[in-house]
């Protein structure tokens, strides 16, 4: 027969207390925390990830538009669910993601697939991230 080791049930208590004075104020500080760090580092990813155009000095022009058309939008809640948006609103933002055809229409133009391939590192890394500031945030609370 096994042994069962030492159980302090009025340590369980103690913690059970503890998470019951958590009010929904800080619970919902940290998850909006949490959001704005994921769209943070989304938007760090993407932007490098995005192609910067290289032109003649002949031409005038400055690549670099699409880069720096990133943008993070407000964190609201749904439900509960927290959702915030990167975008970028740049006019040829999504050919260049997603690919398009040759002004002559007899080619093909393949996407880079910048968002794309940030968001699925996002989701990689999410987890870990989200471990990390969770255990810091109870550490700090209890």
């Amino acid at each position: 027969m096994a042994k069962m080791g030492k159980f302090d049930p009025q340590a369980l208590k103690d913690f059970q207390q503890k998470l019951e004075k958590l009010n929904q104020g800080e619970v919902d500080a940290f998850l909006e925390d949490c959001t704005k760090e994921l769209a943070a580092r989304l938007l760090r990813m993407v932007k490098k990830d995005t192609p910067v155009g290289i032109y003649p000095k002949s031409t005038g022009k400055k690549g670099g538009t699409l880069r720096r058309g990133w943008t993070v939008g407000n964190i609201r809640k749904e439900g509960n669910n927290y959702i915030v948006e990167v975008v970028n609103p740049v006019e040829y933002a999504s050919y260049v993601e997603y690919g398009h055809r040759t002004r002559d229409h007899k080619g093909w133009v393949d996407g880079r697939f910048m968002m794309t391939i940030s968001e699925n590192k996002l989701k990689e890394i999410a987890p870990k991230v989200l471990e990390n500031k969770l255990k810091k945030f109870l550490g700090g609370v209890l």
